[in-house]
């Protein structure tokens, strides 16, 4: 006999019948565990040994997943940012613009309410601009002599007088503020009654209470308003308030330094008395007052007249 050397590989048997078997094993154990369900506890437990192998398997593309979406997360949130800060910084000018109109509109009511409140005629005007010359204090409104503007009548605020009108055009009028240092105007102070000329300082804008001597019963914080001793203004009129007084023997009066109580450039409408009403109501009384006395002078003469035929 000879001697044969082993296989290489053991062989059993063949791929047929071993297909053959494990399909047969295959159909029983899907008919057993469709019937039965013998197969669960064996079905969980492959599921817990088969999990940690399934995620390590898919950690590549989940760690793939996050570094785009975190990428993509940091690119939206910066155009996002940029797209807010624009937002708000035109909400926030839309704020100031808000607030400058409520501003306005504030200061427009009071306008009304002085105007109401008022025994003289007022027209409203708004400023155009600021006079050319950087050493006089002026402005110019946008109503004339077509609006029965003329030269002389005072300019005030909700506050107090601002000026006086110097120039009177058909459409727009020069107004010459306080503060100028050729504008001057006579007041009184509220405390003591005490009159005087206020002058306007020029660039420091403020006002000066000129001659007033050394012993003056001023003191700082005395209200000053008109006086309407000249016809111009009317009486009563808030002008300044004092605000610094210096006595130097040295010199024959005394420097009373006076802030204006009104403040043309924090706004941009200001009133000009046209006329007084109360000087309107008495101009229009006057016949009618004066009426009933000649009247009783026609009655009177008629007796007189009768009395003469009598007799």
């Amino acid at each position: 006999m000879d001697h044969q050397s082993p296989p290489f590989f053991k062989r059993g048997p063949s791929p047929l019948a071993r297909f053959a078997f494990f399909a047969s094993l295959s159909v029983v154990l899907m008919v057993a565990d469709a019937y039965q369900s013998y197969l669960g506890v064996l079905r969980q437990a492959v599921a817990v040994v088969v999990t940690p192998l399934q995620r390590l398997a898919n950690s590549p593309s989940v760690l793939g997943d996050r570094i785009s979406e975190f990428f993509i997360s940091q690119a939206f949130l910066q155009k996002e940012n940029s797209r807010l800060q624009q937002q708000e910084l035109q909400h926030a000018a839309q704020l100031q613009g808000y607030q400058a109109m409520q501003a306005e509109n504030a200061y427009l009511r009071k306008l009304l309410e002085a105007r109401k409140q008022s025994d003289q005629t007022l027209l409203m005007t708004e400023i155009l601009y600021a006079g050319r010359d950087p050493f006089a204090h002026k402005i110019i409104v946008d109503k004339g002599t077509t609006h029965g503007i003329s030269a002389g009548q005072p300019v005030v605020d909700d506050v107090g007088v601002i000026g006086q009108v110097t120039r009177a055009y058909p459409f727009s009028s020069e107004v010459t503020l306080l503060t100028d240092k050729d504008q001057a105007i006579p007041i009184e102070i509220v405390r003591n009654g005490m009159r005087a000329i206020a002058f306007g300082q020029g660039q420091d804008g403020t006002l000066g209470l000129a001659f007033m001597p050394m012993n003056a019963d001023v003191q700082p914080g005395d209200t000053v308003v008109t006086s309407g001793i000249d016809g111009v203004y009317p009486p009563g009129l808030p002008v300044a308030v004092v605000s610094k007084i210096e006595r130097n023997a040295a010199v024959a009066f005394a420097r009373i330094v006076c802030t204006p109580s009104a403040g043309v450039g924090l706004h941009k409408q200001v009133l000009i008395v046209t006329s007084d009403r109360r000087k309107e109501y008495e101009v229009q009384a006057a016949p009618l007052l004066a009426a009933p006395a000649k009247v009783e002078t026609a009655k009177g003469k008629g007796k007189r007249k009768g009395e003469s035929a009598r007799q």
